[in-house]
């Protein structure tokens, strides 16, 4: 272990871009594996019926390697390299304070994260055969509640990266936590118009409705 860490730096240090764009992909793809497998383990059949084998769809894999390889990686090297440079160069925030901290989390929730959902779901779509219409209603279906959930976990994810992992290696403790993110989208995208989420969606809307 303490060999692979060693020659994961080395690559970081050497191909900074390259290796995150690589484990990205690689991660990615590894995500969306347990995904189908959560979602096929969440489908179990009842008593008296027939237990269907768990069947990998490789081609969904390929596709969300892509979008790991193709989008999460570059952009998400560039994100994190430039956010710190704009805190700490241009705002002239104290690295590691709390308003340095609280500024970089705030960012990452409003710019890259609700960007990184959006993409993946169109991206998901458009891959997958669908038309411009389809695709946008499965966005519509899909994004929120996505936003919702993991808005209620990434900020505690960033505070701690942003507080404590050196800029160096923030992209490799949101890629580890990334394996985790692609299998939660991954499985958000399968469970398709799913009870809770109309439950979700319906408990939002009343809640703009009484706010308007």
């Amino acid at each position: 272990m303490l060999r692979l860490w060693k020659w994961y730096q080395n690559c970081l240090a050497i191909h900074p871009v390259k290796t995150q764009v690589i484990s990205s992909g690689f991660i990615w793809g590894l995500g969306d594996i347990a995904a189908q497998a959560v979602t096929h383990s969440n489908a179990m059949p009842q008593k008296h019926e027939e237990h269907k084998e768990l069947k990998i769809n490789w081609r969904r894999v390929a596709t969300t390697t892509m979008f790991g390889l193709g989008f999460v990686g570059p952009v998400g090297h560039y994100w994190y390299e430039g956010l710190d440079r704009i805190i700490r160069v241009r705002l002239k925030l104290q690295p590691n304070s709390f308003r340095f901290v609280a500024s970089k989390v705030a960012a990452d929730g409003i710019i890259f994260g609700p960007l990184d959902l959006l993409v993946f779901f169109t991206y998901m779509g458009f891959s997958s055969g669908k038309s411009t219409a389809q695709v946008k209603e499965d966005v519509k279906r899909d994004f929120l509640p996505a936003l919702v959930l993991e808005g209620a976990i990434w900020p505690a994810v960033q505070v701690v990266n942003f507080r404590f992992v050196p800029v160096r290696n923030q992209l490799l403790y949101v890629n580890l936590f990334c394996l985790l993110d692609s299998c939660f989208l991954s499985w958000i995208e399968q469970q398709e118009d799913a009870p809770w989420k109309r439950w979700l969606k319906s408990r939002l809307s009343f809640k703009e409705g009484q706010g308007g």
